[in-house]
């Protein structure tokens, strides 16, 4: 049976610290760039601050980690990429970008809902010395393709490395974790396979609390989210301003 790999995300947990984003750049080798701004950096997953709206003492805030939503049905990125650079993996559900293919048109930026990809402008390069702390199991991008998060994709070929070895069919889910989840300290963002009922992961997806963004469109993202407020629960409606302050960040 195919995995859905997918995460569920709880909002009321999180608190904007960033960990998650550092240690998905170090996983994935993403260098520190000359002159990033919010429109040329390169963040596979972007932490957003959003509201409620109120302007006095009763604001609210929270903090949401944005990142490829790895749609299943309809795939945006891969419908309008004309390079198939762009693919679901049929056996774990993740969206794949392979930059080899990559002519870097940047139509899947536009199409992407989520804001979730970007364009590599520039060579990446690393103080003297970083080159040895790269990730040997993640190549190095060149500059004119499309970023974006894979699921840590190394893990899971390492782990299915070691199934292999220990002369077994499937994975341990202990062997695959990606970055950001390892690294969150207040245990926000959960990993697992959707398509597992037993999978702790699949059960808090569909629990009244959660949600995912822009659900509307019909793109079945594999992305959840979860809060016990009912003004975040509401950043899901893509009508909403609320939503409209996530997707703009």
């Amino acid at each position: 049976m195919s995995a859905r790999y997918g995460m569920v995300i709880d909002v009321d947990r999180c608190t904007g610290c960033g960990s998650c984003m550092m240690a998905c750049a170090a996983e994935n080798n993403v260098p520190a760039l000359p002159q990033a701004t919010a429109r040329t950096g390169l963040t596979p997953l972007l932490v957003r601050k959003v509201s409620d709206g109120n302007h006095d003492e009763s604001r609210r805030e929270a903090f949401i980690p944005i990142m490829c939503m790895h749609c299943e049905h309809d795939t945006p990125c891969v419908k309008v990429c004309p390079q198939q650079a762009v693919e679901v993996d049929e056996a774990t559900g993740i969206v794949m970008q392979m930059p080899q293919r990559c002519l870097g048109c940047r139509y899947c930026m536009t199409a992407c809902p989520y804001h979730a990809r970007y364009f590599n402008w520039w060579d990446p390069a690393w103080p003297p010395g970083m080159q040895k702390s790269l990730n040997p199991g993640v190549a190095v991008r060149m500059r004119g393709v499309v970023e974006k998060c894979n699921l840590c994709h190394a893990r899971l070929h390492s782990a299915k490395e070691k199934a292999a070895g220990a002369g077994k069919r499937e994975i341990d889910p202990a062997d695959y974790v990606p970055a950001c989840v390892e690294a969150c300290p207040t245990n926000a963002i959960h990993f697992g396979d959707l398509a597992n009922a037993n999978d702790p992961v699949a059960k808090e997806a569909h629990s009244a609390q959660a949600f995912r963004l822009l659900a509307r469109l019909g793109t079945e993202p594999k992305l959840y989210y979860k809060s016990n407020e009912a003004w975040v629960r509401a950043l899901a409606e893509p009508n909403s301003p609320q939503a409209s302050e996530v997707q703009r960040g």
